[in-house]
């Protein structure tokens, strides 16, 4: 599944990907037992390239659709920050094409609407400001990385989603989905906090205003939105795709990766943007931790958990994956995971001089800026505390300024991370020959963040509030085919992801008790 790339091509990943779709024929498989076309809502990528196939549908009504919704739900959730002034031009086009090429040889993202997080550069009418007022207007150089491997499988760019400004890194003191330019984001199933950083496109999947979307993710920022809003999130490792054009925070765990309503979708998203982009060099080092096999499904299973709703709901998952020939190994603990969780891990230390020196680069690369260093994005701040709402802070810029460069206490803290994650994650799975560790929530996520790993999470539940939660699976760098496959075998499974159910007033939404 997915556009396949030849080994000459292709040379880095093409075992990667190999893999990768070998492991995803199963869903390709799967799928394709779903026929007719009865809505759009909820609709995955499969359905939706049936329809286009059956002439039930075309890209231009699948836009129109979600443009509708976008009306509806979004004065609301807050989810879509601007939408593309071209979407019904590139859906035209799309429906064009389609009708150009012999079925079969267009890429299954070919003609879907995609929302992407707004710290991700689109060269095109979209702004790109990561939330803040001090980039608007801003001219980036080049498309992202990732968003012209989206251009070339055909996806449709629909707008950019809302996000937690600046990669929740001005402050730690607004809340989750917060931006000036985009408002306060909410979940469509609490119409409270969404998580962040990456809000917006998991409040826009999952309120069926997008068929997928792409986040990105320093710290949970992917994991936990999509937890909180009951669809899933593909956190890669750590250079598996291209973060050039990303409005940065740390080059050494920053990740791009897909929000969307079903592994299989997540998956054919993953597939068009990962791969080699020479604007950024961590694409090209991850070969070397491409799997070359892969054991029995084997995971541990860490308890991060003190609600007992949630506790039993999990209990209960865990012994669907023993049925499904999972093999659970319990009792077994991170030895250091206190030092990992513990302020002076270092990681705090290390983020605010990589943030300085990467979004100073950032900055300095656009075409046109009011803002040219952060410097002046906490001078613009302050000049606009209104429109800003600086009561909220921006002591993480403050923090950040002061730095000054990779100093002896950055080294000191660059290897303390190394060693804990040394001692600690890596030391657990290879010890025990895990494929994967299991985890209610988001609790991994710093574990998997400093050490570049990656993680996939999947609805599971709701707690006794009602919120919902997901169960997140972790492992080594490059082991994403294993995730994948783990995964989309408790998805299908438990079938927990249902869609939120809004009543109206008028055009206004609010949430269906």
């Amino acid at each position: 599944m997915g556009t396949k790339y030849s080994p000459r091509s292709f040379p880095v990943f093409s075992s990667l990907f190999l893999i990768l779709l070998a492991t995803t024929s199963s869903i390709t498989q799967a799928i394709k037992a779903v026929h007719g076309f009865s809505s759009i809502e909820e609709a995955t990528v499969h359905d939706i390239q049936l329809a286009f196939k059956q002439n039930q549908l075309t890209s231009r009504k699948l836009v129109e659709f979600y443009l509708k919704q976008i009306s509806r739900l979004n004065p609301v959730l807050k989810g879509v920050l601007e939408v593309n002034p071209d979407a019904l031009y590139q859906a035209d086009k799309a429906d064009h094409e389609r009708k150009l090429k012999a079925p079969g040889s267009l890429s299954p993202l070919h003609g879907i609407p995609i929302l992407l997080k707004d710290n991700i550069a689109t060269k095109d009418k979209l702004n790109t400001t990561a939330g803040s007022y001090a980039l608007l207007g801003s001219v980036v150089p080049r498309d992202a990385g990732v968003v012209t491997k989206l251009r070339k499988a055909g996806a449709i760019i629909l707008g950019k989603a809302t996000l937690s400004e600046w990669c929740h890194f001005r402050t730690f003191e607004s809340p989750n989905g917060w931006s000036a330019r985009g408002g306060q984001g909410k979940s469509p199933y609490t119409m409270g906090d969404p998580c962040g950083s990456s809000s917006g496109p998991a409040i826009s999947v999952a309120a069926n205003m997008a068929a997928v979307s792409l986040g990105t993710e320093t710290d949970a920022s992917i994991l936990c939105p999509s937890s909180y809003n009951l669809v899933v999130g593909i956190k890669p490792t750590v250079g598996l795709t291209s973060r050039a054009g990303v409005i940065p925070v740390s080059p050494r765990q920053d990740s791009v990766g897909p929000i969307c309503r079903t592994v299989a979708d997540a998956v054919y998203v993953l597939d068009a943007i990962v791969g080699i982009d020479h604007y950024d060099n961590a694409t090209i080092e991850i070969s070397r931790h491409i799997p070359k096999e892969s054991r029995d499904s084997e995971g541990s299973l860490l308890q991060f958990w003190d609600d007992t709703i949630a506790a039993q709901t999990v209990e209960q998952h865990l012994k669907t994956l023993r049925k499904q020939g999972t093999i659970l190994v319990d009792n077994l603990e991170i030895a250091n995971i206190d030092e990992i969780y513990s302020p002076t891990s270092g990681e705090g230390t290390v983020l605010a001089t990589e943030f300085k020196i990467s979004i100073n680069a950032y900055l300095d690369e656009l075409v046109t800026s009011p803002v040219r260093s952060l410097a002046d994005l906490i001078d613009f701040n302050k000049k606009n505390s209104k429109l800003e709402k600086l009561e909220y802070g921006q002591d993480q810029f403050v923090k950040a300024e002061a730095t000054n460069g990779i100093g002896n206490a950055e080294k000191a803290a660059l290897a303390n991370l190394a060693e804990l994650t040394r001692e600690g994650f890596v030391e657990l799975m290879t010890k025990n020959k895990l494929d994967a560790i299991v985890t209610p929530g988001v609790s991994v996520s710093t574990i998997l963040a400093i050490g570049g790993f990656p993680g996939v999470i999947v609805p599971a539940g709701y707690d006794s509030k009602g919120k919902p939660f997901g169960l997140c699976f972790g492992g080594l760098k490059g082991s994403e085919p294993k995730l994948i496959e783990i995964a989309y075998g408790f998805e299908q499974a438990t079938k927990i992801r249902k869609p939120p159910k809004f009543i109206f007033k008028g055009s206004i939404a609010s949430l269906q008790s």
